[in-house]
């Protein structure tokens, strides 16, 4: 029985007969619709195959392996790779420890994916932490989470991301002057609107999108490594002698890098950045329930996609450097594209679209992945009950796909980029320490429970204790207001979880929203897959 939230307990429903019944019939719709001659669901067409004859409506396992690879490739490698090494060399100081960061965020980011990958193959569910939480520790650290998930981590990464793909995509067409902040963020919200229709329209049209643009941006990659490459053959290596030494810039201004002692809160400060651009690395976890075969394919697709990412951080830092000094990089707003400027002459206008590629594609698995997590959240009863509806002829989570694009929207009207990553990076650690922490719990209160991969115990311990450090060195090397914003949103969740779920208290006009939504949006509820 579900411990619904926003719609009334079943022991007090007040709907009325006649919506129980159309509530009842709208699976039977659902096979109606799809069967008809010419219908929006064509049995080989991009919206998948037609629902079979009293088929419950449900999530379809449509993600195989190639898919799952591109889900995490190609959310992973958005912006963060192209803007991040500035920041990164200004945190850490000399290249020899940016690449210490950015191999040492890779090497986190498959620990923590391999214990993921026990995680997801234990609970099959869709929503990731929040099926995790709600296994090992209960209603409300799940309630928490999906809390802060929805209304900021998910949404902000969305617009962070939207927002980069506009910056690149204008400049590409503006070269010559900086593009008003306005149409960039006119750029960002048609780009949202696009991807919310890609990914309501059918799972086989966002997965295909996914997989076509994964391989635009390993090629863009390829363009770098081949062209630092080149530049190594011919002896431009000076960059990378004596990499742990400290530079200095000598010019001054603002991005002045003075010479610097080790320092535990500015190193965890420096992983913040690397992380952002390893961030994706669970989004597979969010579509456990539209995986082809889980058990082989989750584990599979993180062991692949993560090192291929790694590696091409890699060798995509090495080409920068083969080209620009430090300093160099340091004074670039966005290095990638003056890479580009030096190395492609004049085809210097195909890095910032490859970089906008990069980023939509990235953007698309974001939105794909945060539907589920709404879907997940809501068929709990920790979100409006509407917000867990399926369409009943595409079978996409449309409603929780809009209301994130929704959220989204508000923040790239409202917010900047620079101030959001910090607070994103610091609130998901929070919780990827706590999903470490439910597989350790599990390992002791379910240790007979089936468990078709398991992870080695030293891995979830190593990415807690990590997670921590992540969490406590920032706050006592340089405490600022965003952590204290962070931990009282997230306090103030239970304000919400009291009276709304746990105490089952409802609007009476939730009623009939919920009911207006369903047939506004032909959605119906759900049937959890099952293997």
């Amino acid at each position: 029985m579900r411990n619904n939230c926003w719609s009334k307990p079943e022991e007090g429903n007040l709907q009325s007969a006649e919506q129980q019944q159309q509530q009842q019939q709208l699976p039977q719709l659902a096979t109606d619709m799809g069967n008809d001659e010419g219908g929006g669901g064509g049995s080989r067409g991009l919206a998948g195959q037609d629902p079979e004859k009293d088929d419950p409506v449900n999530l379809k396992r449509r993600v195989g392996l190639v898919s799952g690879v591109a889900l995490i490739v190609g959310t992973m490698i958005g912006s963060g790779i192209f803007v991040s090494p500035t920041s990164l060399l200004i945190r850490t100081g000399s290249v020899g420890m940016s690449f210490v960061v950015w191999t040492g965020c890779g090497l986190l980011s498959l620990c923590g994916a391999l214990a993921y990958a026990e995680l997801g193959t234990m609970n099959t569910s869709s929503g990731a932490e929040y099926a995790y939480f709600m296994d090992a520790f209960g209603a409300w650290p799940a309630f928490l989470f999906s809390w802060v998930s929805t209304l900021v981590l998910k949404p902000s990464q969305m617009a962070i991301i939207c927002l980069s793909f506009a910056q690149y995509a204008v400049e590409a067409f503006a070269a010559e002057c900086t593009p008003p902040s306005e149409v960039v963020k006119l750029v960002a919200l048609l780009t949202i609107v696009l991807i919310l229709l890609v990914n309501c329209y059918s799972v086989n049209l966002a997965t295909g999108v996914q997989n076509a643009f994964t391989a635009g941006k390993l090629i863009a990659i390829l363009v770098i490594v081949a062209g630092g490459s080149y530049k190594l053959v011919q002896g431009n290596t000076q960059h990378l002698h004596n990499a742990f030494d400290s530079f200095e810039d000598k010019t001054g201004g603002e991005n002045a890098v003075k010479r610097q002692i080790f320092n535990v809160g500015r190193l965890a400060t420096a992983f913040y950045t690397g992380l952002w651009a390893y961030d994706g690395w669970n989004n597979l976890n969010y579509v456990t329930e539209e995986i082809k075969d889980p058990s082989k394919n989750l584990p599979r697709s993180i062991m692949i996609g993560i090192p291929l990412v790694t590696l091409c951080y890699a060798l995509i830092n090495v080409s920068y450097l083969a080209v620009m000094s430090p300093l160099e990089m340091i004074e670039s707003e966005a290095v990638a594209v003056s890479f580009g400027n030096r190395i492609l002459g004049v085809m210097a206008w195909l890095m910032p679209l490859s970089v906008a590629v990069s980023t939509f594609g990235s953007a698309n698995g974001t939105l794909f992945a945060a539907g589920r997590l709404c879907f997940a959240a809501s068929r709990e009863g920790h979100l409006m009950d509407c917000l867990s509806y399926v369409h009943v002829r595409r079978f996409t989570p449309a409603p929780g796909l809009i209301f994130h694009s929704l959220v989204a929207s508000t923040m790239v009207l409202s917010g900047s980029i620079d101030s959001l990553i910090d607070f994103f990076s610091f609130t998901a650690w929070i919780f990827y320490g706590g999903a470490m922490l439910a597989l350790l719990v599990m390992r002791r209160t379910r240790p007979n429970h089936p468990r078709p991969y398991r992870c080695p115990l030293v891995i979830p311990v190593l990415v807690l204790l990590i997670s921590i450090y992540l969490i406590v060195a920032p706050i006592i090397d340089k405490p600022q207001i965003e952590y204290l914003y962070a931990a009282g949103f997230i306090a103030a969740g239970m304000l919400f979880y009291l009276p709304f779920v746990k105490y089952g208290y409802v609007p009476k006009f939730m009623e009939g929203v919920n009911a207006f939504l369903q047939m506004l949006l032909e959605v119906a509820p759900t049937a959890a897959a099952m293997d």
